[in-house]
C-alpha cells in the first residue's frame, strides 16, 4: 500500500496480518526502484513472528537486487522471506534467479510473489533453504500458489549444508578477527555472524 509518513514521506509499506487477521507489522521499502518509484525508503528491516507460520520477513519487489536486505533478515531469524512484486518489466527472469540466489546464500525459504497478466510478468515461485523451486505459477496466468513448508528445513540445511556441505553461517569462529567492511562503515563480528534467535534481533 501506499503510506503517508509522519514527515510527509511517501512510503511503499506491506502490511503483515497474523493467521488470526491481526496486523502483527509493517515493512516499509527500502530501496524504491529510482528513478521510476516515487517512494521514500525505509529504514528498517522487519521480521515478524506469526502464532504456527514461524517468522518471516518482508522485502519488497525490487529489494531482493539488494543482498544485504536478505541476508539481514536471514541473520534477524527469517526462516521465509516473503518478497511480494510487481514486475511489469522483461526483469523477470533474473529476478527468479534472484529469489534463488537469495535462498541459497542465505539457506532461508524466499517466496517471490509476482502480479500475474495482463499488468505483470507472473511467474511466482517457491524457494528451498537449497534454491530448489518447490512450487511455481509459471506464465502470467493468474491462480493460486500454495505449498506446505517445513521450516525445521532451514535448520537442518544450516546444520549439515547446502547440499550436504557448505554451511555459511558457521563460517566464522569466535577466534577469528573481525572483518572490516568499509562500505558499511561496519565490520564483520564473528560473535555476531550467526542468526539471531527468538527476541534477540
Amino acid at each position: 500500500m501506499c503510506e503517508k509518513g509522519d514527515n510527509g514521506e511517501l512510503f511503499n509499506t506491506a502490511l503483515v496480518f497474523s493467521p488470526r487477521g491481526e496486523l502483527a507489522g509493517w515493512y516499509r521499502k527500502v530501496f524504491p526502484w529510482r528513478p521510476h518509484e516515487p517512494y521514500d525508503p525505509g529504514d528498517r528491516f522487519v521480521v515478524a513472528d506469526l502464532a504456527d507460520a514461524g517468522r518471516v520477513g518482508f522485502s519488497i519487489c525490487y529489494d531482493a537486487w539488494f543482498p544485504e536486505v536478505t541476508r539481514h533478515l536471514a541473520w534477524m531469524g527469517a526462516e521465509l522471506v516473503l518478497n511480494p512484486v510487481q514486475t511489469t518489466t522483461p526483469d523477470r527472469a533474473q529476478e527468479l534467479v534472484l529469489a534463488r540466489a537469495n535462498a541459497i546464500v542465505n539457506q532461508v525459504f524466499v517466496a517471490s510473489v509476482n502480479t500475474a497478466g495482463p499488468l505483470g510478468m507472473g511467474d511466482s515461485l517457491l524457494v528451498g533453504p537449497e534454491g530448489d523451486v518447490l512450487a511455481a505459477l509459471p506464465g502470467k496466468e493468474q491462480g493460486v500458489l500454495t505449498h506446505t513448508i517445513d521450516l525445521d528445513d532451514v535448520a537442518r540445511v544450516r546444520r549439515d549444508g547446502t547440499a550436504g556441505t557448505n554451511r555459511m553461517w558457521a563460517q566464522f569462529t569466535p577466534a577469528d578477527a573481525p572483518l572490516n567492511l568499509p562500505l558499511y562503515q561496519g565490520r564483520i563480528d564473528p560473535d555476531r555472524w550467526c542468526p539471531r534467535k527468538g527476541d534477540d534481533r
